[in-house]
């Protein structure tokens, strides 16, 4: 499918809002979860922000990011929804998780 640039954008933007709505309504799927089964999770979307929003010359912290990508402080989050990984979470996770 050939797409004008700025309708991709758009396309791609709504793509992303949706995931990020999604997410914030799955507020049980831990990010370990995520980070298990996809490579990636909350987080890695808020750093993903936060650097597009630096390479556009637009300052952000990783704090402002994660509001916009959680819905809420991360702290707000973690207190609410995180729970303890599990000892198989974090040996999955230690196994698949990428190198830094």
């Amino acid at each position: 499918m050939s797409t004008k640039p700025d309708l991709q954008t758009e396309l791609e933007a709504a793509a992303f809002r949706r995931l990020v709505e999604h997410l914030r309504t799955r507020s049980d799927v831990q990010n370990i979860d995520l980070m298990n089964l996809a490579g990636f999770c909350r987080n890695c979307m808020s750093k993903w922000y936060k650097a597009a929003a630096e390479e556009r010359d637009q300052p952000m912290d990783l704090d402002q990011a994660r509001e916009l990508v959680y819905g809420m402080s991360y702290a707000e989050w973690k207190q609410k929804y995180q729970t303890e990984a599990s000892t198989e979470q974090r040996q999955r996770y230690e196994q698949s998780r990428p190198a830094d």
